[in-house]
């Protein structure tokens, strides 16, 4: 048995303007935009709706989102979930 997904495209900028309006936290729409960067320019071979590179992965920033760094690909590389936490609880 086949599931069919749902085949509508999100309106990314309508949520983002929508995040705004309700004072949702910038950081929080910086990491967003972060996923949905990796997620839209990596293969997805098993059409989950996640970049197959980035599954069980944390996105970590090299400059950090506190210190002015931006979600662009330069500053973003994948980390497995424990090294990368452990090191944003040390700075």
């Amino acid at each position: 048995m086949t599931i069919k997904r749902n085949t509508i495209k999100r309106n990314y900028k309508k949520e983002y303007q929508g995040q705004l309006r309700r004072g949702d936290n910038k950081k929080q729409i910086e990491r967003q935009r972060a996923r949905r960067l990796l997620d839209r320019i990596g293969a997805d071979k098993n059409k989950n709706g996640k970049a197959d590179k980035r599954e069980g992965k944390d996105i970590d920033h090299k400059k950090p989102i506190r210190r002015g760094g931006k979600s662009n690909l330069a500053n973003l590389r994948l980390r497995n979930r424990k090294a990368n936490r452990r090191d944003n609880k040390r700075t």
